[in-house]
């Protein structure tokens, strides 16, 4: 099972959803960078289950401990290993699930791959494996803001067929959507206690960015950075869709409005979303993701059991009627640990080249 990700800077992910406890051990973090769980845990607690009434009531605290690669208070540069117990498991709940599958969820198909599965909380195929990753994350993106002070945010644009118009990063933090938006929070919250009476689940857009973003980032052919990007975001739980900077949109432009001319004050526009060539340009790095509605409803759907006899699925429990509420945090950890590896690879192999020219600006002015 394919658990590792990364080439310099590795994560390897273990764990099922209600086992003992999740982790990763992260391979080649630099050593000298100041660590304790305090980096990572404010990380972790944004992405936590049972924050609001939107999302899983699985009351899980998701702290993280270090267990390795740190000696007083300080990266070794050996395997560091991120701990975190679960503590709030509630299996009984999957019983109904041993013999059947959820329409949409990978019950199925773990179960033709395997020959057997772990019907707890979907074991591997959890999102609650995607909490490891965050807190890889956490390590990349302390890394990659005290070496080139880039930076990671992001929010949620669209709930179901609910667009979020923009209004301000500032609101990000300040609801349980991650909506840079603060006018329409009653409207999504509406939204979502209807639908939980329901039984139903909606998708979500997520956006997120990178900001002050080195050039010279990614390769020009097997391991473009944009493609290594959607190689990451496709591996989040639910994502099936991944646009970069215009993404679809640029099919209706004209290459007079999709080419971002430079000038010596910097890019005039970012349809490219901080990418050319597979190689960073030094402009903000805009990715847009699209994730399914959740899987596991109370709505009763037509499924089959381990026989191949038809039958009615529901799923009972704590599951999030819409899994993109608590996905933003997660969309920019992997978009942390994509930008760490290929800082460390254009360190490793171009870290001697020396240009006269500074690069341009990422945005001139206006």
């Amino acid at each position: 099972m394919s658990s590792t990700f990364g080439t310099l800077f590795r994560v390897t992910n273990f764990g099922e959803s209600h086992g003992p406890a999740i982790g990763c051990v992260i391979d080649g973090c630099p050593p000298g960078m100041a660590l304790a769980e305090a980096d990572i845990q404010p990380e972790l607690d944004r992405r936590r289950p049972g924050t609001s009434r939107h999302v899983t009531q699985r009351n899980e605290p998701d702290a993280v401990q270090i267990l390795s690669g740190v000696y007083e208070g300080v990266t070794t540069g050996t395997p560091i290993c991120l701990l975190i117990h679960n503590t709030d498991q509630r299996s009984k709940d999957y019983g109904n699930l041993l013999d059947t599958f959820r329409p949409g969820h990978a019950d199925y198909s773990y179960w033709r791959k395997y020959g057997l599965r772990d019907p707890r909380g979907g074991g591997r195929a959890s999102a609650r494996l995607t909490a490891p990753m965050v807190g890889a994350g956490a390590v990349a993106r302390k890394w990659l803001r005290e070496h080139h002070g880039t930076g990671f945010r992001g929010c949620m644009t669209h709930l179901g067929a609910i667009a979020i118009p923009f209004e301000g990063w500032e609101h990000v933090p300040n609801n349980p959507f991650f909506a840079a938006n603060a006018s329409m929070i009653a409207e999504l919250e509406a939204a979502m206690d209807a639908l939980r009476k329901e039984g139903d689940s909606v998708g979500a857009r997520i956006l997120v960015e990178a900001t002050n973003v080195p050039p010279g980032l990614g390769e020009p052919l097997a391991d473009k950075l944009d493609a290594e990007i959607a190689y990451a975001m496709m591996g989040i739980n639910a994502v099936k869709g991944v646009e970069i900077g215009a993404g679809f949109g640029c099919v209706a432009q004209r290459g007079s409005v999709h080419g971002d001319e430079l000038t010596p004050a910097g890019f005039r526009s970012n349809n490219a979303g901080g990418v050319l060539g597979g190689i960073s340009t030094g402009q903000d790095i805009t990715v847009a993701i699209a994730i399914k509605p959740t899987s596991s409803i109370r709505a009763p759907r037509a499924s089959i059991d381990r026989s191949g006899a038809p039958t009615v699925v529901q799923t009972f429990g704590r599951h999030d009627p819409c899994v993109g509420i608590r996905a933003t945090p997660i969309a920019e950890a992997m978009l942390a640990l994509v930008l760490m590896d290929h800082a460390l690879r254009q360190r490793a192999q171009c870290g001697d080249v020396r240009l006269a020219t500074p690069p341009i600006p990422a945005r001139a002015r206006r």
